[in-house]
């Protein structure tokens, strides 16, 4: 090993309960190849197109988070421990050009549990599931956005503009969840609680995460079981429906945002204190079927498909990111709120 490399081992549990040691070396030039090479020994029970996405890992700028999730849901049912799991997929993507955090590999875990891949049991096989979102539309997003606005003009089109530095949180929750309704907060994903609205009052502007409709009861059961107060299970019917993108620069993400303005109500836009945007859009009473055909299209111009989970946490409107960063809010529209009063 050369002396420049630090050495970190994670235990990846595979089929049977075998056991091995997966080297990771950061710092060399090796480390994608070492990580593989145990990778393949510790998969080789799992079906062939299993181990060919676990092999196939996109590197840094080429969509490392939507690969998680897609990977976490398809082996959540081979891997009960989820420690495990976490640690396999860690393995996969390390060398892959970026510091993949363990937090961003649990979100993955934990969003893709509602819509985990099973086996079909009458068939008795395990076959890949058909793609249950379109792919982006690579020529429709360029055009979208080499003729749409950017970000000075989607905060030139909120009829309610932030212009100081002042925290925000509280009035804007109140206007986007008025009442006293059980809303589901976090500081991290796992640190969360879920309480009256009026009892979170005077916190929220400290917190990274909100779901962003209201909850049904204060806990809920896990897919495994387990009594949470961060569930689907407890998870009321559905309010905003956000829109995440990541990939390219803000003003991208501000065009398709405003794109997307055209067909559903933009009520909030938030800056995730990293490099997203995130767009609330206002689907209260609306049939299912008319929000999964927005949000398709939404998913087809590169949107994140894992807030598509109810229960998922999305920026907290004018919060605090764990970096320190605020999560700015860049444009506000309570105008399609004020006809359901």
């Amino acid at each position: 090993m050369p002396e420049h490399a630090v050495c970190q081992s994670w235990t990846v549990a595979a089929q049977g309960g075998r056991r091995q040691c997966v080297e990771i070396f950061a710092g060399s030039t090796d480390s994608r190849s070492h990580a593989q090479l145990a990778l393949n020994a510790v998969t080789s029970d799992l079906p062939q197109f299993l181990r060919d996405l676990l092999a196939s890992p996109p590197r840094h700028g080429e969509g490392v988070h939507n690969w998680l999730f897609r990977v976490a849901r398809q082996f959540h049912h081979h891997y009960q421990d989820k420690t495990e799991l976490a640690r396999l997929l860690a393995a996969a993507v390390a060398g892959c050009g970026r510091a993949v955090s363990h937090r961003e590999i649990e979100s993955a875990i934990t969003s893709s549990a509602a819509c985990a891949w099973q086996p079909d049991i009458q068939a008795g096989i395990c076959a890949p599931p058909p793609p249950s979102w379109p792919k982006p539309n690579r020529e429709q997003i360029e055009a979208i956005i080499r003729d749409g606005g950017g970000l000075a003009d989607l905060w030139e089109a909120a009829s309610i503009r932030i212009e100081d530095n002042a925290a925000h949180t509280e009035p804007v929750i109140d206007r986007l969840f008025p009442g006293n309704p059980l809303l589901c907060c976090g500081a991290s994903q796992s640190e969360f609680d879920t309480k009256p609205r009026a009892v979170w009052r005077g916190q929220l502007d400290k917190l990274q995460f909100i779901v962003p409709s209201p909850m049904s009861t204060v806990t809920g059961l896990t897919k495994n079981g387990r009594t949470s107060k961060h569930t689907l299970a407890n998870t009321g019917s559905r309010r905003f429906l956000i829109c995440e993108f990541d990939q390219g620069a803000a003003d991208a993400h501000a065009a398709l945002l405003l794109h997307l303005g055209q067909f559903a109500p933009l009520v909030c836009v938030v800056h995730s204190g990293g490099k997203s945007l995130h767009g609330w859009f206002f689907v209260a009473g609306q049939p299912d079927a008319k929000v999964e055909k927005f949000f398709r299209y939404a998913v087809s111009l590169g949107a994140d498909r894992a807030t598509w989970t109810r229960s998922q946490f999305v920026r907290m409107p004018d919060g605090t990111r764990d970096n320190g960063r605020r999560q700015t809010i860049y444009f506000l529209n309570f105008k399609p709120l004020e006809k359901t009063l």
